[in-house]
């Protein structure tokens, strides 16, 4: 196994709070609220090339977040796009992903903290593919109601369920866990959106209690520009075993193949293979197309 590298044990820069400082500089106190009360809200972003895929979409989506979560981050859209842009810069990496994450600060603690700071900070690293070989098993937690939590924000607490599901899955032999939702439907992955492969149509299930994701949308329309129809509907889970293909999409899963669900297996299909490539083709595309606007 590879030795793993804390995040906090490496070189580089962050942007916080409107400045690039060093790595290692970058640091918030032990009792922030963020920490406490998960008042957090966070984007996961590609770049390729030294262009952040999607990244008005991105900045724009962790701004409603915040706000979905009661708080304005104390930056505009282009001041964000811009902070994200230089972290990317400066960290010298063109293909790498980039975290920027929002919380309340240490000012008050307890669950009331409307006076907290918000607290912006913008990072970005060198990381690889997100699965390798796919296998799902069911999760032991579903997506909650959105009568429950904010399920349309990207919020860190939504993720506590994910990690458990992840780590039992993981435990088990399996990449990830497939979660349903309240009501018993197919929903997603820990952190992917799913689609299925059924008689040359694609099926994916109704993001309303889960995030829409910027990938799934972009697949979607690659998938409609190719002549494939897309079905967006509540999907039973015995339905899996009629699908002929399975991929999962998002920011660090870009497009990738599930090779199976507990005791059903998937072959690649020609939809998987034809979304995998239009997948890359789009995203080195829009580099190619910003590097001639220039």
């Amino acid at each position: 196994m590879a030795q793993l590298v804390p995040y906090d044990d490496r070189d580089g820069w962050i942007w916080l709070n409107g400045d690039l400082i060093p790595w290692r500089d970058a640091k918030l106190h032990v009792l922030s609220h963020g920490l406490h009360y998960a008042s957090a809200v966070f984007e996961g972003e590609r770049c390729y090339g030294g262009q952040i895929f999607k990244l008005t979409e991105h900045s724009q989506r962790l701004i409603n977040s915040g706000r979905i979560l009661g708080f304005e981050i104390p930056y505009t859209l282009d001041e964000i796009n811009t902070a994200t842009r230089d972290v990317v810069a400066r960290n010298g990496v063109p293909d790498c992903y980039v975290r920027p994450i929002a919380w309340r600060g240490s000012e008050q603690m307890g669950v009331s903290a409307d006076k907290a700071r918000i607290n912006l900070a913008i990072a970005s690293w060198e990381w690889g593919a997100y699965y390798s070989d796919l296998k799902l098993t069911r999760a032991a937690f579903d997506r909650p109601a959105p009568t429950t939590a904010p399920v349309h924000a990207k919020a860190a607490g939504l993720y506590m369920i994910c990690t458990i599901s992840k780590h039992a899955a993981e435990a088990k032999g399996f990449g990830d866990a497939l979660m349903l939702d309240y009501r018993g439907y197919v929903a997603e992955t820990t952190g992917a959106n799913l689609f299925l492969g059924m008689n040359g149509k694609l099926h994916t299930p109704i993001p309303d209690c889960f995030l829409n994701g910027i990938t799934r949308q972009t697949v979607i329309e690659l998938a409609r520009g190719n002549g494939i129809d897309v079905v967006e509907r509540h999907i039973k889970p015995d339905e899996l075993r009629d699908a002929q293909e399975i991929f999962v999409t998002g920011t660090a899963a870009e497009v990738t193949p599930v090779r199976a669900i507990d005791e059903l297996s998937f072959p690649i299909g020609p939809i998987t293979r034809l979304l995998m490539d239009a997948y890359q083709a789009e995203t080195r595309r829009t580099h190619a197309d910003v590097q001639a606007a220039e």
